[in-house]
């Protein structure tokens, strides 16, 4: 048996590394808590797909993990060139995490656009690997590299790792029958192969994904295969990579239970299904295809047999509009997009307020205004959901704060719906959307119970002694009105945008009686119950963060920075929007200072500020990327000290 020598050191961001030299040319392998890769390249070269599958085998490894996909606008930018760069940047841990990730520790960048792109977010000593092939001098030019990075000393401050990724893939492809172009292609595996060598992640998962993947196309199955079993072979023989690195599974991040990685898209979907089973009602999904909803119409059109129904329609309003039929006939009815598409629903969701029938409506924010940034980040719909109707037309609001919670999110917003009779506004943000972590399968009877009673009989009598049917008598605990599904006999009643009277549905334009369904409506939103907002305050802090959405994670890293520092700040974070939770007042009162991270202008400051009359600061930023938590962890503390 060979001896060992080991050593542990710490880095300078806190990073605890070992590392175990084997004698006889064997390479190091170097022991760490965690690491953030960030895969960059063409939007043509495959590193969505390259990060994706990294993630699944670390996922399946069992470290903790939270993902960045960071996507171009153009469909297909031109190639080589700065707008066209697609990225994927992936954090992994032994322990709990919150974030991508501020800093990549490593760069893959399969091409001079990516190298640029990205090498402002390296901090000195990361690691980069860059695909030397592409690094011509026409390519150089194209992005303002005058002379070669490679040569020129400017990465100096950086472990540089140049691989002549192209032309390996290409020599280990030989033995099939393809052109150059087509073995260019795989390059991404070769790639994926060689990381994945270096921080030891299962092969199995991506193997056998590539085989399901190309099983009509035996070819490019097998050319992938190679080219992944290469990239791992080339790390393993290669002297430039004399170092491979462990991170331990995250052995007590997670309570017991079954896991598997997920995005926040696909949480919601999932569910969406839950609650349509929990509440034994048929889903039905009324969609028009929008930038970064769109895959949650996707992955609901696969699940037909569970009684999904999708319908994309040829725009926003047709969407909404068969989703506000679905529910009139008795279907959990849920309409997608983002906020450019909220704004062409806002009559229709006028009118479910006014017809007082669930919907849920899933706007998954992106950059604004118009068109905006359709593949970056935003929070900047708050406002329009609060108000962005004609008229009093009030509306529950939630929303969730890791890609994880998307699938909690959607049963509580299913929760609301159903039982107030009313459409809901769920807030998700690109962030979510494409971001993924580890998520815990819940058992179902840790499902809530969503079911309903329909309308089934007359609930008036008539001063005459007549039984009838009252659509719009209240019950008085929910002031929900009943759900009457049509076609049922002795049920009938009016629909319809105009006005109804109190009780009796009937078309009214009475003044007094407008005000009292005005105010009724406003009051069936406030009686919502939902929990009190808890706050995380151990040492007895004078200055709190509020936070909503998908804020939490950099916040949360933030304050455990702060508090690891010795400084004292108490963190609470919102899920329910409108209405606050009823604590809400009491909380805010009991701090000095309240400061309010956004990823807009401060619109939840506004509502805080103006509902509560406390001085709350707004901390805000709208670049389309979420906060890092060494920027929220800088400004906490001047907060703290100011």
């Amino acid at each position: 048996m060979t001896s060992q020598v080991s050593r542990t050191t710490e880095q300078a961001d806190g990073t605890v590394v070992g590392e175990q030299r084997k004698p006889g040319g064997v390479k190091a392998v170097r022991r760490l808590d965690r690491v953030i890769i960030r895969f960059a390249g063409d939007s043509g070269d495959g590193m969505q797909l390259t990060g994706d599958r990294f993630t699944s085998e670390t996922a399946s490894f069992g470290n903790d993990l939270s993902t960045l996909p960071n996507f171009p606008a153009e469909i297909r930018a031109p190639a080589g060139t700065l707008p066209g760069v697609s990225s994927f940047q992936l954090h992994f841990a032994d322990h709990d995490i919150l974030t991508p990730g501020d800093a990549p520790n490593v760069l893959v960048a399969m091409n001079p656009a990516a190298l640029k792109a990205n090498i402002g977010d390296l901090p000195r000593g990361a690691e980069i690997i860059v695909n030397t092939d592409e690094f011509t001098k026409r390519a150089m030019q194209k992005v303002g590299y005058g002379t070669s990075p490679l040569e020129d000393g400017s990465l100096d401050g950086y472990s540089l790792h140049p691989v002549p990724l192209t032309t390996l893939t290409v020599e280990a492809l030989k033995q099939f029958d393809l052109s150059r172009k087509e073995a260019e292609r795989s390059k991404n595996m070769f790639a994926l192969g060689l990381l994945s060598w270096m921080y030891h992640r299962p092969t199995e998962g991506t193997e056998r994904f590539l085989k399901q993947k190309f099983a009509r196309k035996p070819e490019v199955m097998n050319a992938n295969l190679a080219a992944f079993r290469a990239g791992w072979n080339f790390g393993e023989t290669t002297e430039d990579f004399a170092v491979s690195y462990e991170i331990a599974p995250a052995t007590t991040a997670f309570p017991v239970g079954t896991y598997r990685n997920i995005s926040g898209n696909l949480a919601l979907a999932y569910g969406l299904v839950a609650a349509s089973r929990q509440a034994d009602l048929p889903l039905f999904l009324g969609s028009y295809p929008i930038t970064p909803a769109s895959d949650i119409l996707h992955e609901l059109s696969k699940h037909k047999n569970f009684g999904v129904r999708t319908f994309q329609a040829e725009d926003e309003i047709a969407g909404i509009g068969a989703a506000l039929g679905a529910a009139f006939g008795g279907s959990l009815a849920v309409t997608t997009t983002s906020g450019p598409g909220v704004a062409l629903k806002s009559e229709t969701v006028g009118l479910a307020v006014s017809l007082e029938l669930p919907l849920l409506v899933l706007d998954i924010q992106r950059g604004g205004p118009s068109t905006g940034l359709p593949t970056k980040t935003e929070q900047a719909d708050l406002l329009q959901a609060m108000y962005g109707r004609n008229g009093e037309a009030p509306v529950p609001v939630i929303a969730p704060r890791t890609p994880a919670d998307c699938f909690d999110a959607a049963l509580e917003a299913a929760r609301i719906a159903l039982t107030y009779r009313t459409p809901v506004m769920l807030l998700s943000d690109g962030y979510l959307a494409n971001g993924s972590e580890p998520w815990r399968i819940p058992e179902l009877e840790e499902l809530p119970e969503l079911r309903v009673r329909f309308a089934s009989g007359p609930n008036h009598t008539l001063e005459d002694g007549t039984e009838v049917f009252w659509p719009y008598k209240r019950d008085p605990q929910s002031l929900a009105r009943p759900w009457a599904v049509p076609g049922t006999p002795g049920l009938e009643h009016r629909i319809g945008g105009i006005e109804k009277q109190d009780g009796t549905g009937n078309i009214s334009y009475d003044p007094a009686n407008h005000d009292f369904m005005v105010r009724t409506r406003q009051a069936k939103i406030d009686g919502i119950d939902v929990p009190d907002i808890e706050v995380d305050d151990p040492d007895g802090a004078r200055t709190l963060v509020l936070g909503w959405g998908s804020t939490y994670g950099p916040i949360t890293a933030a304050v455990r920075r702060l508090r690891a520092a010795g400084e004292p700040i108490a963190q609470a974070h919102l899920r329910h929007l409108n209405p606050f939770p009823r604590n809400l007042g009491a909380v805010l009162k009991g701090y000095d200072k309240v400061v309010i991270p956004e990823m807009n202008l401060g619109q939840l400051a506004t509502l805080v500020r103006a509902k509560y009359l406390v001085d709350a600061h707004s901390y805000n930023q709208v670049n389309g990327m979420p906060f890092k938590a060494e920027q929220l962890a800088t400004a906490l503390k001047e907060a703290i000290h100011d």
